[in-house]
């Protein structure tokens, strides 16, 4: 058993999938963490159970929240279409709130487990203007973690790590492809059909397909 244990925030897509791979290559022991939050396709849960198997984690865990139930994004409400076009400002696919959420409860699972480390996937150099992708926000995050645990007051201090923060889609693939991850198991796309298939038209399937082109490498994404 390796000494260091970790929790991954594992969404089933080609930036978490990477991060696994980075935690595992610095020796963490990790369980990974994903989320059936009411998004508009199940597909990047049944690839975030795919990728954690094949890449071997201590445990792998599924828990449900209903962010649905206040909708306000295209990726919970199926009545605001996903964009299929660029668009000024903060997108409609943005989920409030969502990786604040997301990170209380890694939080709360790294102190069951005796974790003090959370790895996340946000990106601020090519991804859509989330707010909740920013160094800003995983900085405060982290603060926050240290001041409102019982691990964090007794001195066993939490570290949120954002190792994909200042690299471009391409610099990712190409740090993912060396570490061996199998892009062609994970899911990027916002509307995914039920066979995992991309629609190539979201702001997330022109990301990573513009990253795949720049890397110089092949694309295994399979799309509708």
């Amino acid at each position: 058993m390796k000494g260091k244990k970790a929790i991954v925030l594992l969404s089933g897509g080609l930036d978490s999938a990477t991060v696994l791979a980075m935690a595992q290559a610095d020796d963490y022991a990790c369980h990974t963490l994903s989320f059936d939050y009411g998004q508009r396709h199940r597909v990047e849960l049944q690839a975030a159970e795919r990728i954690a198997r094949q890449m071997g984690v201590i445990e792998h865990k599924v828990i449900g929240l209903a962010l649905d139930g206040i909708g306000g994004s295209a990726l919970t409400d199926t009545g605001i279409s996903v964009p299929e076009e660029p668009t000024e400002g903060i997108p409609v696919t943005y989920v409030p709130a969502r990786n604040t959420v997301f990170l209380a409860l890694a939080l709360g699972w790294a102190e069951v487990v005796g974790a003090q480390d959370i790895f996340i996937g946000v990106n601020a150099v090519d991804y859509s203007g989330y707010p909740d992708c920013r160094p800003e926000f995983i900085a405060a995050f982290e603060q926050l973690a240290n001041l409102a645990t019982k691990a964090g007051v007794e001195g066993n201090e939490f570290k949120v790590q954002a190792p994909l923060q200042s690299m471009s889609k391409a610099q990712i693939i190409r740090a993912g492809s060396v570490l061996g991850v199998d892009y062609g198991l994970t899911v990027s796309c916002y509307q995914a059909d039920n066979k995992g298939r991309a629609c190539g038209k979201c702001d997330s399937c022109r990301l990573r397909a513009a990253g795949f082109v720049e890397a110089g490498l092949v694309d295994p994404t399979r799309y509708s």
